[in-house]
């Protein structure tokens, strides 16, 4: 399929920037983004760009706790489902538990992958570009941040754009 930028199960992806959303509630969220920071140093690659912290307001469940977001760049030569793996490993070992198929809830960190350049990703358990990051402001922000003109490779649409279109839809609601 022309254009068609997805890959092969399991290629590596030389040089590839990942950019990932930091998220949290729970416990003490600064300090579990350092430890996540390093883990994810460690494990999948160098931190190249961090944007600014955005404390939001839960989304998808009611909660009287603020959310921390932040944002990383980060360069990686792994294959995107190795990412994905090494992600889910610094989770559960910065403390988060997932129920399966439980709700949406509080959480010690969330790790997201939102893109990996311009590769499309679509399978059981990992979806590239983040099949809601265009719907949510707490992950547009602090990517705009960093890579504003970064562009969504399915809606060809920047991030400061996906952004401003998701401000002017709540506008206009």
């Amino acid at each position: 399929m022309e254009g068609d930028r997805r890959i092969p199960l399991g290629a590596m992806c030389k040089g590839s920037e990942v950019l990932m959303l930091l998220g949290a509630d729970l416990g003490d969220p600064p300090n579990t983004f350092s430890r996540a920071e390093k883990a994810l140093e460690e494990e999948i690659g160098r931190i190249r760009a961090r944007s600014r912290d955005h404390w939001t307001h839960a989304e998808g469940f009611d909660s009287d706790l603020l959310f921390l977001n932040r944002a990383l760049v980060l360069t990686t030569d792994l294959a995107p489902e190795e990412v994905l793996r090494r992600s889910l490993g610094i989770e559960i070992a910065l403390g988060r538990v997932r129920v399966p198929d439980g709700p949406v809830g509080p959480r010690v960190i969330d790790l997201d992958i939102l893109l990996i350049g311009e590769l499309v990703v679509d399978r059981p358990g990992l979806r590239v570009p983040h099949p809601r990051m265009h719907q949510r402001a707490f992950a547009l922000g602090p990517a705009a941040d960093i890579v504003p003109g970064l562009r969504h490779p399915l809606r060809g649409r920047t991030v400061l754009e996906l952004l401003r279109d998701l401000h002017a839809g709540e506008d206009a609601a």
